[in-house]
């Protein structure tokens, strides 16, 4: 089994019609990088246009210690601003992609193609296809060599509508994460309590709700490679 694993970041730093930060949700990409690593994986970063991640100062604001040992090392954040494109990248590489969140995704990555085709190829080779929070927007629009959906009736969660409320930036979104999931036929689902993990699996495609879910998408991608 590859022990490679791609993680998709965003490059958006602000939204687009009010005067906030956004970017990476720091603990997205941390709480799922620490634990497939401690399993004995290794990670490469990829965003749509390369280069530069920023991060979203909100995600600073609530961060636990974990994420504060990661933001303080100087390789892990070189690498952040340095990620590559998805022409840089050979799918064939990689044993599963993940999408981070941060609610810069929002505008980034539902229609990369080429993001969109990596994903394909993976999950096409039998790999697994993971997101966490608004990262699952980047599985909206992948299509399968056969033209369907890839979320056409597989069971999945991510960022739900309460919580977009609860943000107070169901407003300031292009859309509703949760109500797009059901309109490509995914068959979605959340924790009954805003905020608390959840994470669906469904074969190789694994999706958790929100922030807390990151570690348990990381665990089930785990557990789904080692199986394989």
């Amino acid at each position: 089994m590859n022990k490679k694993l791609l993680v998709v970041l965003t490059n958006t730093a602000k939204y687009p019609d009010i005067k906030r930060a956004t970017g990476l949700w720091l603990g997205e990409a941390v709480h799922f990088v620490d634990e497939v690593q401690k399993a004995g994986f290794t990670v490469d970063y990829v965003s749509p246009a390369g280069g530069y991640v920023p991060i979203d100062p909100h995600s600073l604001q609530m961060a636990p210690e974990l994420d504060w040992q990661w933001y303080n090392d100087k390789a892990f954040m070189n690498r952040l601003g340095a990620t590559m494109s998805p022409g840089q990248v050979k799918a064939d590489q990689y044993s599963a992609i993940y999408y981070t969140g941060g609610h810069g995704v929002m505008w980034d990555f539902p229609d990369n193609q080429p993001l969109q085709e990596l994903a394909r190829r993976i999950h096409e080779r039998g790999g697994a296809v993971a997101a966490v929070c608004h990262g699952v927007v980047g599985l909206l629009n992948i299509k399968l060599s056969d033209n369907s959906l890839l979320l056409k009736g597989r069971r999945v969660t991510g960022f739900s509508n309460i919580e977009e409320k609860l943000a107070e930036l169901d407003k300031e979104v292009p859309f509703l994460t949760e109500n797009e999931l059901g309109a490509r036929g995914g068959e979605y689902s959340k924790a009954d309590d805003p905020w608390a993990a959840y994470v669906v699996e469904d074969g190789s495609l694994i999706t958790g709700q929100n922030p807390a879910s990151s570690a348990g998408v990381a665990e089930a991608v785990i557990r789904f490679l080692k199986n394989r």
